[in-house]
């Protein structure tokens, strides 16, 4: 199997990101989206998710830094699964807004999750 650490993607009218063939079974669990720490969105697998993302934001209740990547994180997540056929993944407007991404997607794997960002950015 290709190792793919990079992809381009144009957007469909119904906001769905076509996932490359070769990646999709890392996504058979579903997906995670959210806001990223700068003007792009991060994409997870949900067993990536779930595991280790999720055990991140359980910190000290009283901890600010904990406090504030809750915040970042949740405040407008979305949970979704690829539709069966071609791999799509529908991303809600909000999340496109926030990343300044109107049509045209660049993707970069960053460890165990994706960068999702407008291209050219």
């Amino acid at each position: 199997m290709a190792n793919i650490d990079y992809f381009e993607r144009k957007l469909d009218d119904k906001r769905r990101l076509s996932i490359p063939a070769e990646l999709r079974a890392e996504f058979k669990s579903g997906a995670v989206v959210t806001r990223g720490f700068k003007n792009y969105l991060h994409l997870y697998p949900a067993a990536v998710w779930n595991k280790e993302v999720e055990s991140q934001l359980q910190g000290n209740i009283l901890d600010e830094r904990t406090a504030d990547l809750n915040v970042q994180f949740r405040m407008g997540k979305s949970d979704g699964q690829l539709d069966g056929k071609q791999g799509r993944l529908t991303l809600e407007q909000h999340l496109l807004d926030y990343a300044g991404i109107k049509k045209d997607v660049v993707a970069v794997r960053a460890g165990k999750y994706w960068r999702i960002m407008a291209a050219g950015t």
